[in-house]
């Protein structure tokens, strides 16, 4: 049965780039669906029931999980979400206190790092220190790794926008975060070069080209084909304002920048932004996609629309022209009864964009 689903698979996606080709189609002019906060594996039931009677509501935003990065990519999603914390000598996030809670509870202790990742140098890869964080990757160098791996063996594969948080808040009675200065959000773009490629990349100055800036570069319509970015990954620093301009300084006007920004129009580093709640900003969206910017928004968050199945968020970002619309659910939940699952058609995930290419 895999082997004939993957065939099926192959065939599709074949079919997909050939049209694809024909009509000379552009990097935003395709709609892809990929995952929310994709590295993240399934919490310990006890911290579920433990975080249940402390906070019930984050408890239950909680209760979902996802297959590994690879797998994800395999079924054809082609956007990720990683959080990377800032660890530049390692152990700062090893021996998490949740274990605490789940020993107390009379749980078994899961093998959340079995090569001792977080004592190592580097980013880390997780969703909340002490609390969710089990990760199908704990250094974001070993998911850069693996992705990279998994690249080069699908050479022709679509572009994979992977949207970046710099995680460096802090929750009570959780141990403290290391803020992401300028030089560590730049460390971001260090370990993507080092660990990922040039050659694997489409960056802000592949973009802006011989234009003065990102900003007028898209609005001339500068994105590059589809087929000249086969193989290739583009990154998003999904971020607040003040994060971003640390950023800015160590790479002003995003020259030699790996990442893309969520900067407002009307800036000259403006190019690609997320845009969370498609309802409320149908319209403004599509302003934007016709415009040329790109757009990330979200078909369901919280676990809400799943619990509901309530398909009205994906319906407007589908018709809104975001180009990357994440989930939670490419597959049906496995913590609670709901046949809630994202996708274009049965097995498809990526397609010509309805608001800028009429089929």
């Amino acid at each position: 049965m895999k082997s004939t689903t993957c065939f099926i698979l192959t065939v599709f996606y074949l079919f997909f780039s050939s049209l694809l080709s024909a009509q000379n189609v552009k990097l935003n002019q395709i709609q892809v669906i990929g995952s929310h906060n994709s590295y993240k594996s399934q919490m310990a039931p006890e911290l579920l029931e433990y975080l249940s009677k402390v906070n019930p509501a984050a408890a239950q935003s909680l209760e979902y999980a996802h297959i590994p990065l690879e797998s994800q990519l395999d079924l054809g999603l082609r956007n990720l979400e990683l959080d990377v914390f800032h660890d530049p000598e390692g152990g700062r996030y090893s021996n998490p206190k949740g274990l605490d809670i789940i020993k107390s509870s009379g749980g078994t202790t899961p093998n959340y790092d079995p090569s001792n990742a977080l004592s190592k140098p580097g980013l880390k890869l997780f969703h909340v220190q002490d609390l969710d964080f089990q990760s199908h990757y704990l250094l974001f160098a070993d998911a850069l790794k693996a992705l990279k791996k998994w690249s080069e063996s699908h050479p022709e594969h679509s572009p994979i926008f992977i949207l970046i948080n710099a995680k460096d808040g802090n929750i009570p009675s959780t141990r403290a975060t290391l803020p992401f200065t300028s030089a560590a959000l730049d460390s971001i773009d260090l370990e993507i070069r080092t660990h990922l490629g040039l050659d694997h990349l489409i960056t802000p100055d592949r973009v802006r080209g011989k234009y003065a800036d990102l900003e007028t570069a898209v609005l001339a319509g500068n994105w590059p084909s589809l087929d000249d970015v086969r193989g290739k990954f583009l990154f998003v620093l999904d971020e607040s304002e003040e994060k971003i301009d640390r950023y800015l300084t160590a790479k002003p006007n995003l020259k030699n920048a790996v990442l893309f920004v969520n900067k407002k129009e009307g800036n000259p580093s403006a190019g690609f932004r997320i845009i969370n709640d498609p309802i409320e900003n149908e319209g403004y969206i599509k302003d934007l996609v016709k415009k040329g910017y790109m757009i990330r928004t979200r078909a369901d968050s919280d676990t809400k629309e799943a619990r509901n199945e309530d398909y009205s968020k994906f319906e407007k970002a589908k018709s809104s022209g975001a180009q990357v619309i994440s989930t939670d659910y490419y597959n049906p939940s496995t913590f609670f009864k709901s046949d809630y699952k994202v996708n274009f058609g049965e097995s498809v995930y990526e397609r010509v964009n309805p608001v800028l290419i009429n089929n």
